[in-house]
């Protein structure tokens, strides 16, 4: 589906981001970016002028159904998954754990890091390692809560212990997870690694800090990287932004101008009319038709350059 088909698509129907103001959205991006707490969101979406209590309704429909969401269940016989404890030196406890997923069959297979966004390792995330290795990756998605106990069932619960965190020893946890999957038995040695809002920015993060370690990145909606450290990024990028989505787009011309003079192949793809977190399928942000041509984007990255 081109751009031009997204922009034509049909109205769908019931509670979904086409009908939901855009005043909640942005509340809601506060929201999940910890600038305001459940409470304080559902109370302002409810005092919204013109929407005569609707905003409350919006609000609601806006949190996430993680069970309704489930794309690859984990007993589907494409994949095998479980849970990996490794080292962490230099980490929030010296030791990390992630949900590991491989395909079945003999390896080895390309290795793909999944970073989850600023609430820790939700069933959404874990989900998106088992798409990655139903199409033929080793996925690992880190768990950066681990220190603390684990993503503790509910994302408001996993935003304050995520915000909690030593972030330096934070992303030295997840740089320390890329270095385990890269390594690990069943890996090719080709490392990807994609990630969804903080998620995506820990892609390119991790592009810079590990260099020619790292073969491919998608960040989706990710802060970019500072840009006097992309002249250490090899990696070729494809980024995907939505288009509302102010605070981090403007990140972005300055890493495509550094991106540019480094000679680092990327790709920047702006989905139009959609919101922070379109490919996040367990609120109404989700954007099925935008979800599935960058999903389509990032399986073909990994391919050319993970083969």
């Amino acid at each position: 589906m081109t751009e031009q088909q997204l922009r034509e698509r049909p109205v769908p129907q019931g509670i979904t981001q086409l009908e939901i103001d855009q005043r909640v959205y942005d509340l809601y991006d506060e929201y999940c970016h910890g600038r305001i707490d459940r409470r304080e969101f559902l109370k302002r979406a409810g005092s919204i002028a013109g929407l005569a209590g609707a905003g409350l309704l919006m609000a609601q429909a806006l949190l996430p159904r993680y069970a309704q969401a489930q794309t690859v269940s984990f007993t589907d016989p494409r994949i095998k998954a479980t849970y990996a404890s490794y080292p962490s030196p230099g980490g929030n406890s010296g030791t990390m754990r992630g949900y590991l997923v491989q395909p079945t069959g003999p390896g080895s297979f390309p290795a793909v890091l999944v970073v989850h966004e600023n609430r820790g390792l939700n069933p959404y995330i874990e989900d998106v390692a088992r798409r990655l290795a139903a199409e033929g990756f080793l996925a690992l998605a880190p768990d950066g809560l681990f220190p603390v106990g684990g993503y503790p069932g509910n994302d408001d619960d996993g935003r304050t212990l995520q915000a909690g965190l030593d972030q330096t020893k934070l992303r030295t946890d997840l740089l320390n997870s890329a270095r385990f999957l890269k390594t690990h038995k069943l890996s090719t040695g080709k490392l990807g690694v994609t990630g969804f809002c903080y998620g995506g920015g820990i892609v390119n993060y991790l592009a810079a800090a590990l260099g020619a370690d790292m073969h491919a990145g998608v960040p989706y909606y990710g802060v970019a990287a500072d840009t006097a450290s992309v002249a250490k990024i090899r990696a070729p990028l494809v980024c995907h932004l939505a288009e509302n989505d102010e605070r981090i787009n403007a990140t972005y011309p300055a890493f495509e101008a550094a991106l540019k003079a480094a000679g680092v192949p990327y790709a920047v793809h702006v989905y139009p009319g959609t919101q922070h977190g379109f490919h996040n399928n367990s609120t109404p942000r989700y954007d099925e038709a935008a979800a599935k041509l960058s999903w389509e984007r990032t399986i073909a990255h990994f391919r050319k350059h993970l083969a």
